[in-house]
């Protein structure tokens, strides 16, 4: 696995023969994760978990949604800070759902615990192209998500505040993801434009990493699975009675639910614990 434009073995020997050439007392930097082969965007923004294997994720680039609510959709899991279920390991984000008896601070008890990382409060972004290289866990339950919501959720809620989902797969679902867009209605609970995306029969998204994102502009959202485009959205397809609220900054979130409405709850088949890779998050503005 390699996020950068050499392999790892070819990357370690460049930088010790560059080091060998250096003058004594200078430093070493690692490569800058690169921009999109042949694109017109710039990297504003990113993380490519490098901290050591059992560190945290990086607290100037995220914080946690906590609790057991079920946070509107009947989930089963509480979502906490510790590292058993958010940590660093090789070079990746491995957000860990767990099969146990956990009760919160607030008294909330629930028989799984997982995380939920977002960007809330340091980064947000309006437009641009927003990317991460994911591995999903399997199994009847489970329900990975990468996706956006915008900064202006305390003041004025969802689904006002507009939501991008760049990837969402459940359990049941082995070989499809879905991105869409909610925001509010005049005439029902939401305003909602989906898609999704196949692979062949007989292959999972679980079977190993894909790269998953949008590209958004002023009237248009474009959804990505590696380099295939598989749904273009604009404002002019947004259903009556809906506004199209995707014209200001949204932050990213990551999570991985267990159980709840759309997924349904894991059963005897489900094994535990279930794991989410990432492999890094970037966000690029349009040059």
């Amino acid at each position: 696995m390699s996020k950068f434009i050499l392999k790892p073995s070819l990357l370690s020997f460049s930088i010790f023969i560059y080091a060998l050439l250096l003058p004594s007392g200078c430093s070493v930097m690692a490569p800058s994760p690169p921009q999109p082969a042949g694109s017109t965007w710039t990297l504003v923004w990113s993380d490519e978990f490098s901290g050591a294997d059992g560190s945290t994720p990086d607290a100037t680039k995220w914080t946690y949604d906590i609790g057991g609510s079920g946070w509107g959709n009947h989930e089963l899991e509480y979502y906490t800070n510790r590292s058993a279920n958010a940590r660093i390991e090789m070079g990746n984000l491995v957000i860990t759902a767990q099969k146990e008896s956990f009760t919160g601070a607030d008294g909330v008890m629930r028989d799984y615990t997982s995380a939920r990382l977002k960007t809330q409060g340091l980064f947000a972004q309006a437009y641009g192209r927003f990317e991460a290289r994911i591995k999903i866990p399997e199994g009847q339950g489970m329900w990975p998500a990468f996706w956006m919501l915008g900064n202006d959720i305390p003041a004025v809620g969802w689904p006002k505040c507009g939501e991008i989902d760049i990837m969402e797969n459940i359990g049941r679902e082995p070989g499809i993801i879905h991105g869409s867009l909610h925001g509010p209605s005049t005439t029902g609970p939401t305003s909602d434009l989906t898609s999704i995306f196949s692979l062949p029969a007989g292959q999972n998204f679980a079977d190993d990493f894909h790269l998953y994102a949008v590209e958004w502009e002023l009237d248009t959202v474009r959804f990505y699975v590696d380099s295939n485009l598989y749904a273009t959205f604009n404002s002019s397809q947004w259903p009556a009675g809906g506004n199209w609220v995707f014209d200001h900054p949204f932050f990213i979130i990551l999570n991985l639910a267990v159980g709840g409405d759309w997924p349904g709850n894991p059963d005897a088949s489900t094994k535990f614990p279930q794991t989410m890779l990432v492999d890094y998050v970037r966000a690029y503005t349009k040059r």
